[in-house]
């Protein structure tokens, strides 16, 4: 079969929530990972045979599929298309599967895969909440065979992180050291400049809004996210805003385009499991990644699994038996913020540049996604 390989990859930094990148359309948000690529790459733009990018809440700035949107704001050739996924999420992170499915076939040569969001302009759920206007509640309830299936229990995150924690036996200490872990290890790899090669300027931001130094007596203040739970906003991902893209090539894009791999495919899937539990599909999809691929986590050098809620990652380590110091090394998104359709680009590019510095081989990438789904990729590298 043929091999689809990583040529480059690159990011904006992630804004805060209201910070440097609120103001930035979506799609001049993507626009600017886009150029960064190409000109690192080298690449003729006018090679590129699709743009795959994922985005959540595909409506106004957003919506009129925001990947071919974000290429034209780019300046970049009107010939070469874009599609935009939602695989909620894990939506950059499905782009990359789709993107390795096409130049693994043959179909395509070279084809470019990401993701972008911008919290600050359309909040979570906008899609979602948007049919309230036409009668809708939400997706789920109207449908007679949902009903059927599932009855009328509440579908959301922030119940599913808090069942976790209390099938795991998780404490809300347990999650909160977590969490402040995230921001340690994010704010010392900021500072030892470990993101700076990965990361493109953009709306004169530098470098990611969202690490801050943890306060104990503020995070030990703050109410839970669900009425006597055990989740507080310390312990769940950040609102915020970025985009990555990466250029994706098989043998023969590498060959005629003069592009030296930085990564190998090495397998990619994706696995589901209760939509209301929603948050636990890393678990079985990993196990499931791992035994297709006939590896252990012991293959594995290193491990992005996002951190949507602390519950997620902590359950996942607790029942994988991963190393926690192999996991999120450089912090995650508790702390680094979660552009949800941006996100598994950017988790991606995090990982490729941390197993070149630290010179391991195979790196998994893994996260919950709506619907109790979860990707998961597995990478090695070449450079």
């Amino acid at each position: 079969m043929t091999e689809a390989y990583i040529v480059d990859a690159v990011r904006t930094p992630v804004g805060r929530r209201g910070g440097a990148l609120a103001a930035v359309h979506p799609a001049d948000l993507g626009a600017a990972s886009l150029t960064a690529l190409m000109r690192r790459t080298g690449i003729d733009p006018g090679a590129v045979e699709d743009v795959v990018l994922g985005c959540v809440d595909t409506i106004g700035p957003q919506a009129g599929d925001v990947a071919r949107t974000a290429w034209l704001a780019a300046g970049l050739p009107e010939h070469v298309p874009g599609v935009t996924v939602d695989r909620q999420c894990g939506s950059s992170q499905q782009a990359i599967h789709f993107a390795a499915q096409a130049v693994m076939s043959g179909t395509s040569d070279v084809v470019v895969a990401g993701g972008l969001q911008s919290m600050s302009s359309l909040p979570i759920s906008s899609a979602m909440t948007a049919g309230q206007a036409y009668g809708f509640d939400d997706p789920f309830s109207g449908s007679v065979g949902w009903r059927d299936r599932y009855g009328l229990q509440e579908v959301s995150q922030f119940r599913a992180a808090e069942m976790i924690a209390e099938k795991w036996s998780l404490s809300r200490d347990e999650m909160e050291a977590f969490a402040v872990r995230s921001h340690e290890r994010a704010l010392r790899a900021r500072e030892q400049g470990l993101f700076d090669a990965e990361t493109v300027p953009c709306a004169g931001l530098q470098r990611d809004e969202c690490p801050r130094v943890p306060d104990w007596d503020k995070i030990r203040s703050l109410p839970t996210l669900v009425e006597g739970g055990r989740l507080t906003a310390a312990c769940a991902s950040q609102i915020s805003d970025a985009s990555a893209a990466l250029l994706i090539v098989n043998e023969r894009g590498l060959r005629d385009h003069g592009l030296t791999p930085r990564a190998r495919i090495h397998h990619l899937s994706v696995r589901a499991a209760d939509p209301v539990w929603m948050l636990t599909a890393p678990i079985p999809a990993t196990e499931h990644a791992l035994r297709r691929a006939g590896m252990t986590l012991d293959d594995i050098d290193l491990v992005e699994i996002n951190e949507a809620f602390a519950s997620v990652v902590l359950a996942w380590t607790a029942e994988s038996g991963a190393d926690p110091e192999r996991v999120n090394v450089n912090g995650g998104a508790i702390a680094l913020g979660h552009p949800l359709g941006a996100t598994g680009a950017r988790l991606m590019t995090s990982l490729l540049g941390e197993l070149e510095r630290r010179g391991g081989r195979y790196g998994l990438l893994t996260m919950c996604e709506g619907g109790g789904q979860a990707n998961v990729t597995i990478v090695e590298r070449l450079g």
